[in-house]
């Protein structure tokens, strides 16, 4: 028998959090990993009554209909097959199964999408004399509107930094932050690049705990706060480009600037799962991670499954033959006046 260890990972450090950490005994076989990944979720998924609602989930008709599956005599990889099965009947991204040999995801939540992104594309309007700083590539456009491509959240993003590409684009009109295909990374990078773009402490959403194993079991909400940064911050028009390679902190990244003043977010909706994730390892040694907290938006709406854009703009198959990414002329024409919120 081995005990199984729930562990919180804190990614969030805009809200103090506490974690608890579980234990209970499996047997190390294949009914007994079925067991421990289906409790797993059971009482710690938080988005169990959302599921429901939207197509009908019943996790206890799961669990009785994939335990008919399992077998003493199936092969590793046949369970690993049956359990990534199970999960992606949660119809969600943000959950992932590993093994040393595999990692099962819903792919389904990505790849029915556009992509809505094209490297091609983007490298005409970066060129090759762009500037680089801390992950950021960032230049004039010959319109004189500032383009800063943030492809990841990965490494940290220096406040020395942040002060000298707005301090090199402050002459331009209006700035396009492009975030398409951000998986995330370390917020407290977001919450600095978001910093920069208010000037008063802003709430930018709420969240929520789990409290205990029921599917219901939450804490009352806590109002994060985004506190204005100490450096340079940008007053001008701001468009923020979105697509559902959005994840994680970038996730949250468009959350808090759409809680800022002058800022458009043009794309497609994002891919969500910026929730604090979970991990837990199973008695074989394979481990599930997914988001473990509920996330919402300052109007309580769950950020979890993605941020609908202010524009629903995509990419069309005359942008390639033409040369032009339709969501970046948008977003020119957006900070040019041509567009405004309420046409």
């Amino acid at each position: 028998m081995k005990r199984l260890f729930y562990v919180l990972l804190p990614l969030l450090s805009l809200a103090c959090m506490s974690s608890c950490v579980d234990e209970e005994e499996f047997s190390d076989d294949h009914n007994g990993n079925f067991e421990a990944l289906w409790k797993i979720m059971d009482e710690h998924y938080c988005f169990f009554d959302y599921k429901a609602e939207e197509y009908g989930l019943d996790w206890n008709e799961v669990r009785a209909r994939y335990s008919r599956q399992v077998d003493s005599r199936m092969t590793s990889d046949q369970l690993f097959e049956v359990l990534g099965n199970m999960l992606g009947e949660l119809r969600d991204g943000h959950v992932n199964l590993y093994s040393p040999f595999d990692n099962a995801r819903y792919w389904s939540w990505k790849e029915d999408y556009p992509a809505n992104v094209s490297d091609s594309l983007l490298r005409r309007y970066l060129g090759t004399d762009y500037r680089m700083a801390s992950g950021l590539e960032y230049r004039k456009l010959d319109d004189n509107i500032g383009y800063i491509r943030c492809s990841s959240f990965e490494y940290g993003i220096g406040d020395g930094n942040l002060d000298e590409v707005l301090y090199y684009l402050a002459s331009c009109t209006g700035l396009i932050v492009d975030v398409r295909g951000n998986g995330g990374g370390m917020l407290t990078s977001a919450e600095k690049l978001a910093a920069r773009f208010t000037d008063e402490s802003i709430h930018v959403g709420y969240i929520s705990h789990k409290t205990g194993p029921g599917h219901n079991d939450f804490s009352q909400p806590e109002k994060p706060i985004l506190k204005p940064s100490g450096g340079i911050r940008w007053h001008k028009k701001t468009v923020v480009l979105t697509n559902r390679g959005v994840y994680s902190a970038a996730n949250e990244f468009v959350k808090y600037m759409k809680c800022c003043p002058g800022v458009t977010v043009v794309g497609d909706k994002t891919g969500g799962g910026a929730g604090m994730p979970m991990s837990s390892e199973l008695p074989n040694g394979w481990a599930v991670r997914f988001s473990a907290c509920p996330m919402y938006d300052k109007d309580m709406r769950c950020t979890e499954f993605g941020i609908e854009p202010d524009y629903n703009v995509g990419l069309t198959d005359d942008d390639f033959r033409r040369g032009e990414d339709t969501i970046i002329e948008f977003a020119r024409k957006v900070i040019n006046g041509e567009f405004r919120m309420d046409n």
